[in-house]
C-alpha cells in the first residue's frame, strides 16, 4: 500500500532545512518550487538566488534526506537552477541640499555665485576642442541614429528602477590609480562566467577605459527603436563614453553634461534583462555619484582600495559618501595586495597588506577578498582580454572568481533582508546634510 503523501507534507519537512548563511528555512526563502508527488516519487526544484550558491550542495543533500524521511517515499528527484534575486526599493534617500533643496554647505558659501580666479579667463567661453559638442545631448555624439531616443518617465528623483535590471551595483574607490576599473571589468566577466546576465556601465565619464579592456575600443554603437544598443564582449553588455570620445579626445564638460550622460546611459540604453548591472564609478565623490544614487535605486556598493594609508584614507571618504546617501556597502576589496616574484616565488607586500580587511572589521563591512599585483592583469587588459578570459587558471583569476562569488552572496543577503526606508520614517535628527 502506497502512503498518501501530500504536497504540504513535503513542504513541512523541507521547512526544517535552513540556509546556513541567513538562518532562514529554504521554504520561507522561496527556494523550493514546483513540488510534485506521484505515488512514492517526490520531485521539486531548488531555486538558488546567486549564480554559484556556496552552500547549494549542502542544502540539496539535506533537502533530499528530509524528503526521503517521509513515510512512503521511495525516490526523491531534485532539479537545481539559478534565479538571481532582486528588489525594487524606492530611490535612495535624497540628501538635504544635494541639488534638491539647493542648500549650500557653510564652507562653500563664500564662493557661492563667484568664479574662481583661475577660471575667470574662460568664463562664458567654450574650449576650442569642446565646441563640436556644444549644445548637444551627450550620447548623441558619434552614435549613428535609427530613431529618436525615448523620454523616460520620471518620479520625484528619477526612475527608481531600470526595467529588467534586478540589481545595480556601484564599484568605487574615491582615489584614482587603485585598479578599480580593472577589478570592475573582471568582476563583471566573473559573474557572467557563472551564468549570470551582466551589464557594465563605465561611469568614469572623463577617463573611460572599459572599451580598451574589453577589446572593443573601435566598435560603433547604434540606435534601435530609439534606444542605444550596448556593446557586448565576453558575455557582458557594456556602455562607455569611450565610444564617443576616441583616442586622446577629451570630454571638457561641466557637471550638468556628466549628469545627463549618466542618466541617458541608464535610461536610454537597451540593457534588456540583467541580473547585475555594475557601474564603474569615477574617482572622487561628485556629480556622477549623486546622479546615480538620486536617479535609480542602487542595490549596494563595492569599495576597492590598495593596502596603503594613502589609498584607504580616500576610499573611506567614498564609504562615508555611500553611507550619507543611504547606499548599502556590500563589501571591501584589497587590490594590489601582494606580489609573487616570477623568478624566486617569494611573496612581497609592496604596498603593505591587510589594512583593508582591518577597516572592514572595524566598520562591520564584509571583506570580499584580495587581488595580487600581477603583471599579466595589466598585459591582458591592454590587449582587450580580461585575465579571467585570457588566463583562467592564474592566481589572479581565481581571486576574481572568489570575490565575484562573495559579491553575489552579499547581494542575495541584502535583497533577502532588505526593508525599504521611507523618507518620512527617518527621524529629522538623523538626516544628513551634504550639498554640492
Amino acid at each position: 500500500m502506497v502512503a498518501n503523501i501530500a504536497e504540504k507534507d513535503v513542504l513541512s519537512v523541507l521547512g526544517k532545512v535552513r540556509d546556513p548563511d541567513l538562518g532562514n528555512d529554504i521554504v520561507s526563502l522561496g527556494c523550493v518550487r514546483n513540488v510534485q508527488v506521484r505515488d512514492s516519487l517526490v520531485s521539486f526544484e531548488l531555486v538558488f538566488p546567486v549564480p554559484l550558491f556556496p552552500t547549494k550542495d549542502k542544502i540539496r543533500d539535506e533537502a533530499a534526506e528530509a524528503a526521503r524521511a517521509l513515510s512512503g517515499v521511495s525516490s526523491v528527484d531534485i532539479a537545481m537552477k539559478c534565479e538571481v534575486s532582486g528588489v525594487a526599493p524606492p530611490p535612495n534617500l535624497p540628501l538635504e541640499g544635494g541639488g534638491i533643496e539647493g542648500k549650500v554647505p557653510p564652507q562653500g558659501r563664500e564662493m557661492q555665485g563667484k568664479v574662481p580666479p583661475q577660471g575667470r579667463e574662460m568664463q562664458g567661453k567654450v574650449p576650442p576642442q569642446g565646441r563640436e559638442m556644444q549644445g548637444k545631448v551627450p550620447l548623441e555624439g558619434g552614435v549613428p541614429r535609427r530613431g529618436e531616443a525615448t523620454t523616460s518617465g520620471q518620479g520625484p528623483y528619477g526612475e527608481s528602477a531600470l526595467p529588467g535590471v534586478k540589481n545595480i551595483v556601484a564599484v568605487g574607490s574615491g582615489k584614482g590609480g587603485v585598479g578599480k576599473s580593472t577589478v570592475c571589468v573582471n568582476l563583471a566577466v566573473g559573474l557572467a562566467k557563472y551564468g549570470a546576465r551582466v551589464g557594465l556601465l563605465d561611469g568614469d565619464i572623463y577617463g573611460p577605459t572599459v572599451p580598451i579592456m574589453m577589446g572593443t575600443k573601435n566598435q560603433e554603437l547604434f540606435h534601435e527603436e530609439g534606444r542605444i544598443i550596448p556593446a557586448t564582449a565576453h558575455g557582458v553588455k557594456f556602455m562607455s563614453m569611450g565610444f564617443m570620445a576616441r583616442g586622446d579626445q577629451p570630454l571638457i564638460w561641466r557637471g550638468p553634461m556628466a549628469h545627463k550622460a549618466i542618466q541617458e546611459s541608464l535610461h536610454h540604453v537597451d540593457w534588456g534583462e540583467l541580473d547585475y548591472l555594475l557601474v564603474d564609478m569615477p574617482p572622487g565623490t561628485g556629480d556622477v555619484h549623486l546622479t546615480l544614487v538620486q536617479t535609480v535605486s542602487v542595490t549596494g556598493a563595492v569599495i576597492v582600495s590598495t593596502p596603503q594609508d594613502v589609498g584607504l584614507t580616500i576610499s573611506m571618504k567614498t564609504y562615508r559618501m555611500f553611507e550619507q546617501t543611504h547606499v548599502h556597502v556590500l563589501g571591501l576589496i584589497e587590490n594590489m595586495s601582494y606580489h609573487i616574484c616570477s623568478h624566486c616565488g617569494q611573496r612581497e607586500e609592496i604596498f603593505g597588506h591587510g589594512i583593508v580587511s582591518e577597516a572592514g572589521e572595524k566598520l562591520n563591512i564584509p571583506f570580499l577578498g584580495e587581488i595580487p599585483l600581477d603583471r599579466s592583469i595589466r598585459e591582458h587588459a591592454d590587449q582587450g582580454a580580461p585575465v579571467l578570459i585570457a588566463d583562467p587558471d592564474a592566481p589572479s583569476s581565481k581571486a576574481y572568481l572568489h570575490i565575484a562569488e562573495g559579491l553575489a552572496s552579499q547581494i542575495y543577503m541584502r535583497n533577502t533582508t532588505y526593508r525599504p526606508i521611507l523618507i518620512e520614517e527617518e527621524p529629522e535628527a538623523q538626516r544628513q546634510t551634504f550639498s554640492v
